[in-house]
Order: structure tokens, then C-alpha cells, then sequence
């Protein structure tokens, strides 16, 4: 073991004789930070009302092809694979609070740049500095809350970044309804414009001032946020901590959250959530329902009310149960919907006359309602189990299980990995429904929640009411 790593174990922030903390600034701090994954909820939802307007849209210049549509909904996630990347350097060397600070820029600059857009082209720059904003914010905000949350809460307060998220693609959803496309990227500068405001006041993470030998500030931070420094053992930092270097990756410490941090990211995307929430309209257009984007709502309220109640369990049921009871619902719920679109895939498709629930078939007409209902409860099912595990539990343990010296490259490869993973499932989804037919991507979807369970009993650690360091140890095997 080196020096840092001997380091990295002792204790850096427990708290003493089990005091419990006694200023609640701390949940505070945390919805300041999770205005950030709310803006990047609002981005990641905002293609899927506004893409039918720009379908639509009167100038030539500014209408959209089907090419020209993939890109608008997936270019998004390209712009968050670079964002994470500096993301990870940002975080190490600007600090928490910087970065969260500057990833509020390209939010506010790329919606200005879509309301102001004249083409396509303008369209998609503003779509790209918008991801570049989601990938620093899916970065920094969940370490941000990690880092300055006691263990009997972090569960609960790192599961609101998943909350935060589903909660701005719901308001993007809802909004669409209302805002044609121009104002709708106005409405997506005001939650970056409030967190901007809101993080003025906030303090830097106590775990990274320590780091760099500020320990009055750090003092200062644990009275801001848990009311008083004294009930806090002071940690005993020594050297600062030294970059990562090639060689660490033979420590257990490094290379197993690693490899779970990586993996737990592909399977997120794997499961083909960003796809299903980018394209909702069109899945339930393909499902044979009319009123598509009120099916989107449905969709959306159902993954905010699981995610929240997710965030309320978590630090009693613990990540593992949740992943794994996450995974199996998504398995039955992939297959029933891939049983759909196979029992249905002779019908004809004109959903321009059909009510929802009521689909198209050759078949009778009860046995038609009795599909529409197979198809809206294998959605809302797989939307449900989603939200209860693999939606926020995957983020909440990247910002858990690496070690400090490592945690800026560590994590920003997990989001560079994540982001990736979605722009290539929702850039090639449409291909794949049109290789193996819509049954056939979610019985594969269904094949790898199957691996996620298997995965994620045999690998991952529970780490429910340990402080970080405790985390770190258990991979060193102490």
C-alpha cells in the first residue's frame, strides 16, 4: 500500500460519540447542487416536445428531417461525454462548488443559443453546449452532495440527483404542452440562473478544503452545514494528496470500484432508458395510441414518484436489494413490452385516429384493449422499476466508492462511459427496432437487465451506513 492510500483510509470526516448533526443548511446545499441535474432533466426532456414543433416549423432553415432529428435528440449526450471528461478535471482542481458554478455557462448560453437559432445548425450547437453543461453537472453534483452529507442521509440526499433529473424531464414534458420550442429553451435557463444564485451562498465541500490543507475554511463549511465543528473529529491529513498515477491501477482500491463504477454505468444505458425517454412519443406513436405526449407525462410522473419514493428507502434498504429487485422488474417489464409489439407487429399503424388505449388490430376488440393495457403496463412497469434502483443508485455509488486521489479521473470516466453508452443507444435506437423489429430491441434490452443482476450480485458492495472511508477500506480488504 502507498502512502497516500494509507492516508486515504483514516478517517477523514466521522462523527464523534454519535452526536447526530444540528443544522439541517445540509439539505440545503444539497437542493442548490441538484438544481443542476434538474437543468440536465430539462435538457435530456426538452427533444421530446420539441422535435414534432420543429418537424413542423414554418422556415426551411429551421425544420428538421428525420436525420436531422436524431441528431437534436442525441447530440445532447455527446456534448455530456466531453462535459464529463472536464468535469473530472474540473472537480479536482477548481474544486466542487467551481464547477458547479461554471457548468451553469454553456447551460444558459446553449438555450440562448437555441431561442436564437436561425438553422439547424444553431439548433444543434445549442443542443451541444447543453450536454456539455449535463455531463459536468452529472458529474460534480453527485460528489458536491457526497461529500458534504453525513452517512444516515446520503443516501437519501444522492438519490435526489436521479429525482432532480426525472423531475426536469417531466417539467419539459408538461411544458411542451403549453411553450412552443423557442420558449422553451428560455424556461430551461431558470433553473441554472437559480442554482447560480443558490451556490453563491453554499459553502465548498469540507472532505476537498481538508485535501488542500484549508482547515479553517473546512471548520467554517462543518458549521454551515451541520451546525456545529465540534461534534466532528478533526481528520489527520497529512501530505496532499498526489494525482493518479497508471501504476495504482494493480491497488483493489483503485481498479474494483473502477471496474463497478464502469460497469454500472454501461448497464444503466444498456437497459435503453434514454432511448425510451428521448423517443417516448415515438415508442407510444408505434404502440398505437393518439395522445403520445400525454402518454409521455404518464411516463414521467410515474419516474419521478418512484425515484422519490426510492430516495426515502434508500438508507434503509440499502443499494444491493434495490438493484436487484430494479433489475428483475425490468426484465419482465422489457419482455411483456417486447410481447407487444410482437403479438402486434401485422396491425396496421395509423395512430392519427386512434384514442389512448385504444390500438389498432385486426384482432377483436377486446382482445385489442386487453394488448393497448399489456403495452401501457409493460412501460409503466419498466419506468417504475427503473426509478427504484438502477436510475439513481448507479450515480449515488460512483460518488461513493472512490477514493479521493482518484475521484476526479475515477468519475469522470464513469460519466464519459455513461454519456458515451446513451448517445450510441439513442443515436442507433431507431436502427436497431428497424434490424430486429421493435420486439426484438426489448427482448435485447431485456437480455442485459438479466446481466445486471447477475452483476450486480456477485460485485457490488453495499454500502449503506458507512462513512467514505469505510468504503474505501472494504475494497482493500481490511
Amino acid at each position: 500500500m502507498t502512502p497516500e492510500d494509507q492516508e486515504e483510509t483514516q478517517p477523514l470526516l466521522g462523527p464523534s460519540g454519535g452526536s447526530a448533526p444540528l443544522s439541517r443548511r445540509v439539505f440545503l446545499a444539497a437542493f442548490a447542487a441538484a438544481l443542476g441535474p434538474l437543468t440536465f432533466g430539462f435538457a435530456l426532456g426538452y427533444s421530446s416536445p420539441a422535435i414534432p414543433s420543429l418537424r413542423r416549423a414554418a422556415g426551411q432553415a429551421l425544420r428538421l428531417d428525420d436525420d436531422a432529428a436524431s441528431w437534436f435528440g442525441a447530440i445532447v449526450t455527446l456534448g455530456a461525454a466531453a462535459g464529463g471528461v472536464l468535469g473530472g478535471w474540473l472537480v479536482d482542481r477548481a474544486g466542487r462548488k467551481l464547477s458547479l458554478l461554471l457548468c451553469t455557462v454553456p447551460f444558459v448560453v446553449g438555450f440562448a443559443v437555441i431561442t436564437a437559432a436561425q438553422n439547424v445548425w444553431m439548433l444543434l450547437g445549442g443542443r451541444l453546449l447543453t450536454g456539455v453543461a449535463c455531463g459536468i453537472a452529472s458529474l460534480v453534483a453527485p460528489v458536491y452532495i457526497s461529500e458534504i452529507a453525513y452517512p444516515a442521509v446520503r443516501g437519501l440526499l444522492g438519490s435526489c440527483v436521479q429525482l432532480m433529473v426525472v423531475t426536469g424531464i417531466l417539467l419539459a414534458y408538461l411544458a411542451g404542452w403549453v411553450l412552443e420550442w423557442r420558449w422553451l429553451a428560455v424556461l430551461g435557463c431558470v433553473p441554472a440562473a437559480f442554482m447560480l444564485l443558490l451556490m453563491c451562498f453554499m459553502p465548498e465541500t469540507p472532505r476537498f478544503l481538508l485535501t488542500q490543507h484549508r482547515r479553517q475554511e473546512a471548520m467554517a463549511a462543518m458549521q454551515f452545514l451541520w451546525g456545529s465543528e465540534h461534534i466532528w473529529e478533526e481528520p489527520p491529513v497529512g501530505a496532499e494528496h498526489q494525482g493518479f498515477r497508471l501504476v495504482q491501477l494493480r491497488l483493489p482500491s483503485i481498479y474494483k470500484p473502477f471496474i463497478i463504477g464502469v460497469s454500472l454505468m454501461a448497464f444503466q444505458q444498456l437497459s435503453g432508458i434514454n432511448a425510451v425517454m428521448f423517443y417516448a412519443e415515438t415508442i407510444f406513436e408505434k404502440a398505437k395510441f393518439k395522445d403520445s405526449s400525454l402518454a409521455s407525462v404518464i411516463v414521467g410522473t410515474i419516474q419521478v414518484l418512484f425515484t422519490a419514493m426510492a430516495a426515502l428507502i434508500m438508507d434503509k434498504a440499502g443499494r444491493r436489494l434495490l438493484l436487484t429487485l430494479s433489475g428483475v422488474i425490468m426484465v419482465f417489464s422489457t419482455s411483456a413490452f417486447g410481447a407487444y409489439f410482437k403479438l402486434t407487429q401485422g396491425g396496421p399503424s395509423n395512430s392519427s385516429h386512434v384514442q389512448l388505449l385504444t390500438p389498432i388490430s385486426m384482432e377483436p376488440a377486446s382482445a385489442s384493449v386487453g394488448l393497448a393495457w399489456l403495452a401501457v403496463g409493460s412501460m409503466c412497469l419498466f419506468i417504475a422499476g427503473f426509478a427504484v434502483g438502477w436510475g439513481p443508485i448507479p450515480w449515488l455509488l460512483m460518488s461513493e466508492i472512490f477514493p479521493l486521489h482518484v475521484k476526479g479521473l475515477a468519475t469522470g470516466v464513469c460519466v464519459l462511459t455513461n454519456w458515451f453508452m446513451a448517445f450510441v443507444v439513442t443515436k442507433e435506437f431507431s436502427s436497431v427496432m428497424e434490424v430486429l423489429r421493435p420486439y426484438g430491441a426489448f427482448w435485447l434490452a431485456s437480455a442485459f437487465c438479466i446481466f445486471s443482476v447477475l452483476f450486480t450480485l456477485s460485485c457490488v458492495p453495499e454500502t449503506k451506513g458507512k462513512t467514505l472511508e469505510q468504503i474505501t477500506a472494504h475494497f482493500e480488504g481490511r
